[in-house]
Parts: C-alpha cells; structure tokens; sequence
C-alpha cells in the first residue's frame, strides 16, 4: 500500500531544471542563465544523449542574471573520462561563496550561473540539469512536475 501522508524533504530543500542541449555546432553553448541569490550551492549535470565526441563542461558567473554582463569562469571539469556514450554523466558543483569569491578575485560582483558546454560534433546532444541547493527559504514544490 502507498503511503497516505504528504511529505517533501527534497523537493522542498532543492530547485531542479532541466534543458535539451541540441547546439547543432562546436562552439561552446552557455546553457540556461539563471539568478542564484536565494541558494547556496549549484550543481550542473550535463548526460549525453546522442554522439560519442568529446566535451568540455564549466560553470560561469555573469555580472547580470540573464547572462548579458561579464562573464567569469567559475569552474572547469577536466573530463579525464569523456562522455562517449548515451546517459554518461558530467558532474561539476560549487557553492554560492566560491562564487561570490570568482567575482571578487575579478573585481566584478556576480548574479548569474550558467553551464557551459561544447561538443566536438555538430550533431551530438545531451541533457542539463540544474540543481540549486541550500535555498534562502524552502517551501513545497519548490521543485515539482514540470510537463509541457
């Protein structure tokens, strides 16, 4: 039997989005800008889903929370293993004061988070997921279905 009682200890505690990652090119892609002023830490996950070429996978901060400032690397995956096959995974993560510490070694202050991703194939694709953790306030269904 299903249990009966509503209960959200993830889904209150994290915001997770997802994108299609289809670049139809090389050139590295910033994914999705996004504001992190209410979360402490940021995680983005890249999954391949087409192709076998190789990658490369960072996390940026931007001085405007839709991307359009300075850019700033964050952090970079080394991707010692590639991701050559369907549902290999990139993992990359950092906190909201390396973060604000990428901004200050700049002399810049940063809102916006993107990943940013290249294929070495035109027609490799994938998946990226965001996962905001550590939030100012949780509250249900701060992650929730999203169906379009």
């Amino acid at each position: 039997m299903a249990s009966p009682q509503s209960s959200q200890k993830l889904g209150s505690n994290i915001l997770v989005k997802s994108f299609d990652f289809d670049p139809g090119g090389t050139s590295a892609v910033d994914v999705s800008w996004q504001n992190m002023r209410d979360f402490g830490t940021f995680a983005a996950v890249f999954i391949r889903t087409v192709g076998t070429a190789t990658a490369t996978f960072a996390i940026l901060g931007n001085t405007a929370a839709d991307g359009s400032g300075t850019d700033v690397n964050i952090k970079t995956h080394a991707v010692g293993s590639q991701p050559d096959a369907v549902a290999d995974m990139l993992w990359l993560e950092c906190t909201a004061e390396e973060v604000a510490q990428e901004g200050e070694d700049n002399s810049v202050s940063l809102t916006g988070i993107s990943a940013s991703v290249s294929v070495a194939t035109g027609t490799d694709e994938g998946v990226v997921v965001y996962i905001f953790g550590a939030p100012r306030w949780s509250y249900k269904d701060l992650s929730t279905d999203i169906v379009v």
